[in-house]
């Protein structure tokens, strides 16, 4: 999981997340992390579409961004 997430601030490249938010909701988010340390990173959340603080313990889950790809006939 900490990989991805150092990837994409590296690459500047999007991941989806599964994230608990503060209020217990479960939330599908896309993200570029912008800054990241030990237990929280800063990252552009594109669902809010503004920057956000996350913590690293509520994520559930997290993947590399999906890509919709064109048919090559």
């Amino acid at each position: 999981m900490r990989s991805l997430l150092i990837r994409s601030f590296k690459e500047n490249r999007p991941v989806e997340m599964i994230y608990l938010s503060g209020n217990n909701e479960i939330t599908h988010r896309k993200v570029i992390v912008k800054e990241l340390n030990a237990s929280y990173f800063k990252a552009f959340c594109f669902l809010r579409n503004d920057n956000r603080l996350f913590k690293i313990e509520n994520i559930l889950s997290v993947l590399p961004e999906k890509r919709k790809f064109k048919k090559i006939s």
